[in-house]
């Protein structure tokens, strides 16, 4: 499955954020890999972050990460410079992912059905 988040850094912390996300914990990054997640990859556009995760369950990976000590600690550090997430409607939420609204491999591959 493939996801998109949103989040939000705060204001005056891009530089920081940029720092102290170039590598994520080596364990934390194991940890994902444990959990289904293949690939996550985050874009910024001025103080907004789009996220966008595959992985293969992520109400498990939220699960597993629930108590995780070594996420908790990364959500500590990182959690500094990030103000919010935001849920498909830009309202303020955990990490909700955005709805999809078209993709040009799916509308392709529908054309090719009979």
């Amino acid at each position: 499955m493939r996801l998109a988040l949103h989040s939000e850094i705060r204001d005056g912390a891009i530089d920081d954020y940029r720092s102290h996300h170039v590598r994520i914990p080596d364990a934390l990054a194991a940890r994902f890999t444990e959990l289904g997640i293949h690939d996550w990859t985050i874009w910024r556009s001025g103080h907004r972050l789009f996220h966008l995760v595959d992985c293969d369950d992520w109400d498990a990976v939220l699960e597993g990460l629930r108590d995780d000590p070594v996420d908790a600690a990364w959500q500590a550090d990182i959690g500094r410079f990030v103000e919010v997430f935001r849920d498909a409607d830009g309202e303020p939420s955990g990490t909700v992912p955005l709805e999809q609204v078209w993709r040009l491999t799916t509308q392709l591959a529908d054309e090719d059905r009979p």
